[in-house]
Order: structure tokens, then sequence, then C-alpha cells
């Protein structure tokens, strides 16, 4: 939630890269904060949420809607999902953007493409617009170990004020799940967005 109890909108870009996990639960928390998020998947990504997470996600947006809606217990109106070809949808235009993108996981190819500023579709021209915009971008890759080109890719991003916020884990909290690895990544993503933790507990928190 936004101060004054305005509901906050972002946009959350699933891509290729292995760690459907990443994305997936992003969605959940986000939407157990209140948050109304604009969806897109890309192809590869499905592949990926097949192989990892075993589940074949509806190709027709209504039916990812109303799979995701019953999978994840939201009501109806939080969550829209666009198609990588949509670009009708807000996520293309700065005059109706969310308020922030996510790119969760995010390959290599799509930081190269953002990197260079293309749009060739729906996710590319999300992060675009978040960028001419000088809106909120967290991009979360998932690659390792990184060339050369990705490093560079990545700074000149960064110098842009895009968050580049790795999928890499911490243990001081004694993660006991894959989730507990997971969420530690993701209540980081949260706090670049400015949006209360569902998951993971803060440095020193505990402490007596």
């Amino acid at each position: 939630m936004k101060d004054g109890g305005e509901v906050q909108t972002v946009g959350l870009a699933i891509t290729g890269a292995s760690g459907a996990i990443y994305g997936f639960r992003l969605l959940h928390h986000l939407l157990a904060a209140g948050t109304e998020v604009h969806l897109t998947i890309s192809d590869a990504a499905r592949i990926v949420f097949r192989e990892e997470l075993l589940l074949d996600l509806p190709e027709d947006m209504a039916g990812l809607q109303a799979f995701l809606r019953q999978a994840l217990q939201v009501e109806k109106g939080r969550l829209a999902c666009y198609g990588v070809q949509d670009w009708y949808s807000p996520l293309a235009s700065g005059s109706n953007a969310p308020g922030a993108l996510v790119v969760c996981p995010c390959s290599g190819g799509t930081l190269a493409s953002i990197a260079q500023g293309l749009s060739g579709n729906l996710v590319e021209r999300a992060a675009d617009v978040m960028l001419k915009e000088g809106k909120k971008l967290v991009l979360v890759p998932r690659e390792t170990p990184v060339s050369a080109i990705h490093l560079e890719n990545m700074l000149k991003l960064s110098r842009l004020g895009v968050a580049i916020l790795p999928a890499s884990p911490g243990f001081y909290d004694h993660p006991r799940s894959v989730e507990d690895l997971v969420d530690f990544v993701l209540a980081r993503v949260l706090d670049q967005l400015g949006i209360s933790r569902t998951a993971g507990p803060r440095w020193g928190a505990t402490r007596p």
C-alpha cells in the first residue's frame, strides 16, 4: 500500500531464466500485500514453469488469470495478465504504466535487450517505459557465472538508476526450506518497492 491507503500497482515480468519459483512466489507476496499486479510471462518462462514447478500454465490470458487467481486465492480485479505481444497492455505505455516494474527472474537475454533499449516484446517494452518515465525498475538476474557482457549490461543499467538485485540468498536467518531461501531475496525486492514485507526477517530483528 502507498501512504494514504492508495493501492500500489506493480508490473511483474517473469522471463526464462531458471528460478521460476522466484517469480511465482513474488506474485504471491505482492498480492498478499494488497498490491494490484500487471503480469506478463515470456514463452521461455512457461517452459521453465513446466520443468521446475510442474505447472503447465494456460496459454490464453483469461485462462491464465483464472488459474492464478484460484492458485493464489486472489479476488478478481487485482491481477491482470497480458501476452508478450499485447501492445494494448498498460505496461506498454507511459500514459497508463504501473508505478514500478520487476523482472523476476531476469534472463541474460532480457537483461541485454533492456540495456540496449530494445522493445521486441512486452517485457522489454515495459522496462523501456520505466526507464523513459523515470519509474522504479528492479531486475532480478539469476545467472552464474556471469560474463563480462552481463556485468557491463548490469553496470550500464545501474548507472541509469535500475536496481540490480541478483537472486543471491543469505543464510544468517538459518533457512529451513527452498522457500526460505527464495523469500530472503524477495524480501529485498519488496523493500525496493516500498511494500510491507510478507517474507523474511531483517538482520538483527530477532536479537535480544
